[in-house]
């Protein structure tokens, strides 16, 4: 037994993950980890998630250039959400978002709508070939 067996891994072998940013606290995005996603995060000190809509592992920053480097790797108490402490880097550090903004929730209930409240830092046609 190892340390990804006290993972409550839900039906199809996925944990969420949340990535916050260790300087400031900002939540950054969630997605989704199996396995073999967690253990290479932690060999690699890099964040790596599971895309469910691709299948298949993905190395945060593979195509954008925006790496997440891991200060920590946490689990929750009923051991089923990671949250990763990371800073993002990269060639427009900052950007975790694949619209071009620092964190993906960007948008902010107000009075029955949903308003954008954070700016685009770079147009994602610039950063996405």
């Amino acid at each position: 037994m190892t340390w990804l067996d006290d993972v409550k891994w839900d039906d199809r072998g996925l944990v969420p993950a949340i990535a916050q940013e260790d300087s400031t606290g900002d939540v950054l995005m969630v997605a989704w980890m199996n396995r073999e996603a967690l253990a290479r995060t932690a060999e690699t000190g890099e964040a790596v998630y599971f895309s469910r809509s691709r299948n298949k592992l993905w190395h945060k920053g593979e195509e954008s250039g925006h790496i997440q480097k891991v200060h920590a790797i946490r689990l929750d108490c009923d051991a089923d959400v990671i949250l990763l402490r990371v800073t993002q880097t990269g060639h427009e550090p900052g950007i975790a978002c694949h619209t071009g903004r620092h964190s993906c929730f960007f948008q902010k209930y107000d009075n029955g709508q949903w308003v954008t409240v954070d700016a685009v830092i770079k147009d994602p046609t610039q950063i996405y070939t």
